[in-house]
């Protein structure tokens, strides 16, 4: 397995205004494949945005490699890509070509040679056929596909991806968890689909504000069923 990068919460902890978000954390993530589950608004996607600097604590810092996120956004966010819930957010182009082409505007590399991994990224994904197509007529596995390449192309070193199979059919959940399992990348996952993170290295659990399990993954999703499964206080 190659070497992957080192992500440190260090005592960090988010209020917005006088609610408390997350509870005050230390965690170090170096698996390769983490999951994080828990009931909605009790903290997960507040935890993922901090990593690439959607967000921010309020106190204590983020790490990525040794950069403290909050003063150096723009290198960590070179390391770390983010592929949202609704792929249909992040489609920017006209064309499925031109989609994926737009995350290299910034890249100073020759035109031939960006074109050529346009030309890869969409034969990997079997996005070929759709080059020239709307990327809103494609299917929803398709956009999530889309979404994913528009961030490979940038070559990051860390993913995270916010609920990527919520929209979608068994089909395309299947058919995005295999491309998951092919990435060399580290792979960050929030996710209310327990099969799609069974068999990662490490699940998160958070439940109100605060880490309720850390490890295995049967061993966080048996603790979130049980607390999903309690009257509601």
């Amino acid at each position: 397995m190659q070497f992957m990068p080192e992500i440190i919460f260090d005592n960090t902890e988010v209020r917005y205004d006088d609610s408390l978000i997350l509870e005050p954390l230390s965690l170090k993530l170096t698996e390769q494949r983490i999951g994080i589950i828990g009931a909605n608004g009790g903290g997960k996607s507040t935890l993922i945005r901090m990593i690439n600097g959607l967000g921010e604590p309020t106190t204590g810092r983020v790490l990525v490699d040794g950069l403290d996120v909050s003063h150096s956004g723009r290198e960590v966010r070179k390391k770390v890509g983010f592929v949202f819930s609704d792929a249909e957010n992040q489609i920017v182009m006209p064309t499925v070509r031109e989609d994926i082409a737009f995350s290299l505007r910034r890249h100073k590399m020759p035109r031939a040679e960006k074109a050529q991994r346009v030309d890869e990224m969409m034969a990997r994904f079997n996005l070929s056929e759709h080059a020239d197509q709307s990327p809103h007529t494609l299917s929803g596995g398709q956009k999530q596909l889309l979404a994913l390449a528009a961030v490979l192309i940038l070559e990051p070193e860390v993913i995270i991806a916010d609920e990527p199979t919520t929209l979608l059919d068994l089909r395309n959940r299947l058919m995005i968890k295999d491309v998951f399992n092919k990435l060399e990348q580290q792979l960050i996952v929030v996710s209310h689909d327990l099969d799609f993170l069974s068999d990662f290295e490490r699940v998160i659990c958070i439940n109100d504000h605060k880490i309720a399990a850390d490890g295995p993954p049967q061993k966080s999703i048996d603790l979130y069923v049980s607390l999903m499964a309690e009257p509601a206080k």
